[in-house]
């Protein structure tokens, strides 16, 4: 009997293993689909696989991380089909903030500054709604937490960029500045290009970076 048990008991561990092995290498797949994405079907595609992911490892904070983000890309590309936007901001909120509560904000800075920006992003997703409506109250809180990812990470090339955009897309009058922007587009290209990684944290941002460089050309 107590030989049985321990072989069922090995059996149930490797299955275990063998799952947590196939999510991991799963998410690896969806991360390097995420480096060629480009289209709302493509980001909604990888969102629903990271969320399923991330339903099988409820303790790892990158797959809802990546549904959070997809989700709030989302929104940006349909900026200009605001009707279409509030649903995926709502997913990513409700994703970014299960991915914020497996961290542990005073160790895991590096990881607490990615969360930040994906949190920014849904802020300025639900401006795009309706920028006179929602401006004054997505807005500032969309510019925070650009600026907590810098304190948490100054160097996290997602941040500058965000950063960066923001005084691109902001008239004169309200604070833009297309030189600062350029400065800080600049910084984040030049850390993108040092550390684009293959692996599955967080690197997306170079042709965001590079689009935006273009325009200030």
């Amino acid at each position: 009997m107590k030989k049985t048990i321990i072989i069922l008991s090995a059996v149930l561990l490797t299955g275990v293993i063998l799952h947590a092995q196939g999510d991991t290498q799963k998410l690896q797949q969806d991360v390097a689909k995420l480096d060629n994405a480009t289209s709302v079907n493509d980001y909604q595609q990888l969102a629903a696989g990271f969320a399923r992911i991330a339903e099988s490892e409820k303790t790892q904070w990158l797959p809802y991380y990546y549904a959070a983000f997809c989700n709030a890309k989302t929104g940006w590309l349909n900026e200009d089909d605001p009707d279409n936007i509030e649903g995926y901001a709502n997913k990513a909120e409700e994703q970014i903030k299960k991915a914020l509560s497996l961290l542990d904000t005073a160790t895991q800075k590096k990881e607490l500054s990615e969360v930040y920006c994906v949190v920014s992003m849904v802020n300025r997703a639900r401006v795009f709604m309706n920028p006179a409506t929602y401006g004054r109250q997505y807005g500032p809180p969309a510019s925070m937490y650009i600026q907590l990812a810098k304190k948490a990470n100054a160097n996290n090339p997602r941040a500058l960029y965000l950063d960066g955009w923001e005084k691109f897309s902001t008239p004169k009058m309200w604070g833009g500045d297309k030189n600062k922007a350029k400065e800080l587009l600049l910084a984040a290209q030049q850390t993108l290009a040092g550390n684009i990684s293959a692996g599955i944290e967080p690197h997306w941002g170079k042709k965001e970076v590079d689009d935006l460089l273009k325009q200030l050309k």
